[in-house]
């Protein structure tokens, strides 16, 4: 079957067109020229995750299963996963303690698969150390994307900094730093690329489908609700929503709030 894909960093991205066969259109074979991308799967339900561990490992991903928080918490800790699929509806602990407690010493990017879709879950998620945030129930290939777009990103170059002077609000791109008024604002691995993409060009209103496209992936199989959500968390952590200010029916733009 004929492949079409393209490679970054190492990393290599296939695709084969619809086939009657697979009975899946725009399944993503994803490899590593070091090894396969590892997936650390966190969830309870035995038939999702047999669900999910064939259709990831159908794409060429290695994946591990854990059921409870506990183990995730460990897992990430001695196998050093790609990515991290978690569960809310954890046994032992609510999935958002558990990506609170993995982002507290990694920066692994953790994408929450779950039943609970109200926008307070998806801000406060993201909040608490997320990258992105998924609803059940969900296509397999959208999930796919997902997992390319944060560990695509997560293997890019460092970009040049943009510290500038004379600026309440100052970004390092090459350390990851966000300083607001000296004081550093800890964002997630996605807020930082949403709020750097944004701050590149003050006052220039950047499209939805731009942002996604830029910040999460060129081929984007999600809803703008991921956008919605993680703007939210930036407005908040910076204190007001003036820094990131909506343009109706056209998108967003970073605008420099005075002190």
């Amino acid at each position: 079957m004929k492949q079409y894909g393209y490679s970054i960093q190492g990393t290599v991205w296939a695709y084969p067109r619809f086939s009657k066969e697979m009975g899946i259109r725009g399944e993503f074979v994803v490899t590593r020229h070091n090894g396969s991308v590892k997936v650390l799967l966190v969830e309870d339900d035995k038939s999702i995750a047999e669900s999910v561990i064939a259709s990831l490992r159908q794409a060429g991903l290695d994946v591990q299963h854990v059921t409870t928080g506990v183990e995730a918490i460990a897992a990430v800790s001695d196998a050093s996963p790609d990515v991290v699929l978690m569960d809310l509806g954890l046994p032992d602990m609510d999935g958002l303690d558990v990506s609170k407690t993995i982002r507290e010493s990694s920066s692994v990017p953790i994408i929450i698969v779950s039943a609970r879709g109200d926008e307070l879950d998806r801000v406060l998620g993201l909040e608490l150390g997320a990258d992105d945030y998924v609803v059940k129930p969900f296509s397999q290939r959208e999930l796919l994307a997902r997992i390319r777009a944060v560990t695509r990103r997560n293997a890019e170059t460092p970009p040049v900094t943009t510290m500038r002077e004379g600026v309440r609000l100052q970004i390092d791109e090459r350390s990851h730093v966000v300083l607001l008024d000296g004081i550093e604002i800890s964002l997630t691995a996605k807020e930082f690329d949403l709020l750097a993409y944004l701050y590149a060009e003050p006052g220039t209103v950047f499209r939805r489908n731009d942002i996604l496209e830029h910040v999460w992936d060129t081929n984007w199989y999600g809803t703008t609700k991921t956008l919605d959500a993680h703007i939210a968390s930036i407005r908040k952590k910076l204190g007001s929503p003036d820094w990131i200010q909506s343009v109706r029916g056209v998108g967003f733009k970073y605008v420099e709030v005075a002190a």
